[in-house]
């Protein structure tokens, strides 16, 4: 459990996760360091346009769990909880995903054609790409499940 939470401690390691065409790149200065109030700033890569994301880490508790909020970035909220569970197999690593897109019913739209496609091959992709960095590991055994839910704010 150690080495995958320490793995993920390390926004540098976003980049190894996210997949190719959105263009991922980190802002800020590495080494980032891991901790709350810690504020990480990147560029994403949206329908081919850059997107600047702004989040911070809002709870920092090793090894078994820390928090980010967008602060700046393409959803109107997005809040993302990673949790860590040591098994006698590995780590169950959970991604719960609160978020909502802007501009209302358009947005809604937007999330039914494209966003909930896209969020779900990203963290099935993550799922897949984990399951391989750890797989020849002290973490083999490593499970991920995504909970990416829509929050719609009035």
């Amino acid at each position: 459990m150690p080495a995958v939470f320490s793995f993920f401690s390390k926004p540098e390691n976003l980049r190894l996760l996210t997949p190719g065409n959105m263009g991922f790149e980190i802002l800020t200065p590495s080494p980032i360091g891991m901790k709350e109030g810690a504020l990480v700033d990147y560029v994403v890569r949206i329908a081919g346009l850059p997107v600047r994301w702004t989040s911070m880490i809002t709870c920092y508790e090793p090894p078994s769990r820390f928090v980010d909020l967008q602060l700046k970035g393409p959803y109107a909220y997005w809040h993302h909880a990673h949790t860590f569970t040591g098994t006698d197999d590995g780590t169950v690593i959970v991604d719960e995903v609160h978020y909502s897109l802007p501009f209302g019913v358009l947005g809604r739209c937007i999330h039914a054609l494209f966003v909930k496609r896209q969020l779900e091959f990203i963290f099935a992709r993550r799922a897949y790409l984990i399951e391989r960095i750890f797989s020849e590991t002290e973490a083999a055994g490593t499970q991920h499940g995504t909970r990416p839910k829509e929050v719609l704010t009035p």
